[in-house]
């Protein structure tokens, strides 16, 4: 049994994460009991708990909220992140620390997938908060590692899986969904199995791409849902342009796994892990787009 650490762990990933992590002693650092914009705060949380594994899931994760609120998305995700990584360091801690397909422009041919070791070139805010929080984390803890995911969607929500659930139970016109926007759709318990993983092999370090295998966009993707919910609402694709965002999407952010699959890991298909997700925690939806 190990000491591990969540910060944001009451977010939709850090919940996953605690289901899965439960045989551990677990500290689930979150806000108002935990600030990790407070260095000296946190730093005493650490001390006093002594973990030896911190998973750091917090985060200002609203990408079109961090266009206008760029001072407070940097405070959260790159000091925020420094402060984590400074933790670990005094307390002997080992760290991972998710990240982001949006550290990436998204400009890369459909046929291709980022790797690790290509160069980022965020085009938003968030993405930008983001990359720099990697930075600052490998600087101050070379050891740590950065396991960036995408399209995230879990038990709980909010995600875009939630959403279009909700619409396509009721009635209306035919729904348009983005197709020209290329990702990996993957589930926190996907990502909180690869982070299980991780935890059991502590040489690995620096950045690791942990998002479910295969590549569809919001329109295919939206398309396998309602196939594995019955929905008949229909469903008709649109472009990026039709739909205008404050922050740019990428147009394909689909992340190569080269090193879990050089360690023999392999993550799940993406339509595995939905119909997986859908089977054991997706809630009934009703006619009037509630969840129970």
């Amino acid at each position: 049994m190990s000491r591990i650490l969540i910060t944001g762990g009451k977010g939709m990933l850090g919940r996953t994460l605690q289901r899965k992590l439960a045989g551990h002693s677990l500290f689930i650092a979150d806000l108002p009991e935990a600030d990790i914009c407070d260095r000296d705060a946190f730093d005493a949380v650490c001390a006093g708990f002594h973990p030896d594994a911190v998973i750091h899931c917090a985060a200002m994760t609203k990408v079109d909220d961090c266009e206008t609120k760029s001072d407070l998305a940097f405070r959260l995700n790159r000091d925020g992140s420094a402060n984590v990584a400074w933790a670990c360091r005094r307390c002997g801690a080992r760290l991972i620390a998710i990240s982001t397909d949006y550290v990436f422009s998204g400009d890369l041919p459909a046929d291709r997938a980022w790797r690790e070791t290509d160069e980022p070139a965020p085009r938003t805010v968030y993405g930008s908060s983001k990359f720099a929080g990697e930075r600052a984390i490998l600087e101050t803890l070379p050891s740590a590692t950065i396991l960036r995911i995408a399209w995230l969607y879990g038990a709980g929500g909010p995600s875009f899986i939630h959403t279009m659930a909700k619409l396509g139970v009721q009635d209306g016109p035919p729904l348009k969904v983005v197709d020209d926007q290329r990702g990996n759709p993957t589930s926190t318990s996907a990502v909180a199995d690869a982070v299980a993983f991780l935890l059991d092999h502590p040489d690995v370090a620096g950045v690791v791409h942990g998002t479910c295998e295969g590549v569809v966009t919001w329109y295919g993707l939206t398309c396998e849902l309602f196939r594995l919910l019955g929905l008949k609402r229909e469903v008709v694709p649109c472009t990026t342009a039709e739909f205008p965002r404050p922050a740019p999407r990428p147009a394909n952010s689909a992340l190569a796994k080269t090193v879990l699959g050089s360690l023999g890991y392999r993550m799940p298909a993406w339509q595995a892990a939905l119909a997986d997700f859908i089977a054991t925690d997706f809630p009934s939806v009703h006619a009037d787009g509630n969840m129970v």
